[in-house]
């Protein structure tokens, strides 16, 4: 008995265990996130409720334009099933190395990031209802760039501290020039 309460309280340890630090994924492809979104993106994806079950699909288009040598301007349309499409507009820049920040009209204060190797991870507050704190949800997103140029998105959306959706995508990006 103390043997199966031992094995499921490590189990129960390892499942609450942070997730691996971007540093994890040091080496190459490197992946930055300016250059990524600077030119025509779209996405393609699946949002799904609490238990996993998916419940609308998700896609995404949007246009980026060079801000400086460290910065991007990105207007993305943002399309949730049946929902009116919600245009989100990014401010990001490169601030060191593999160090990022953005601001956009719908997300509250600046998120920072981090990437490494092809990994890139942040958290950042998106406002629901802008104006209306109450419908605040927690963004906490890992970008992976993959072989072929595109990147993958895995989204936990959290309502304090409960997760409350998750969202996968698939994002290619047609570089301007």
């Amino acid at each position: 008995m103390r043997g199966l309460l031992a094995t499921g309280l490590v189990f129960a340890v390892a499942g609450c265990s942070d997730p691996l630090p971007v540093a994890s994924f040091r080496g190459p492809p490197s992946f930055d996130p300016v250059s990524f979104f600077g030119g025509t993106i779209q996405s393609w994806g699946v949002l799904e409720n609490r238990s996993g079950a998916p419940t609308d699909v998700v896609t995404t288009d949007g246009i980026g334009e060079a801000e400086g040598p460290n910065g991007v301007h990105f207007k993305q349309n943002v399309h949730v099933g049946a929902e009116p499409v919600v245009v989100r507009d990014w401010h990001m820049r490169r601030v060191g190395p593999g160090r990022f920040e953005a601001e956009a009209n719908d997300m509250v204060g600046t998120a920072r990031g981090e990437a490494s190797g092809q990994a890139f991870h942040w958290i950042w507050t998106l406002a629901l209802h802008p104006g209306n704190p109450l419908t605040n949800v927690t963004m906490d997103q890992w970008w992976y760039l993959q072989a072929d140029g595109s990147m993958l998105n895995r989204t936990i959306i959290t309502k304090l501290g409960v997760v409350a959706a998750e969202v996968t995508e698939h994002f290619v990006s047609t570089p301007k020039g």
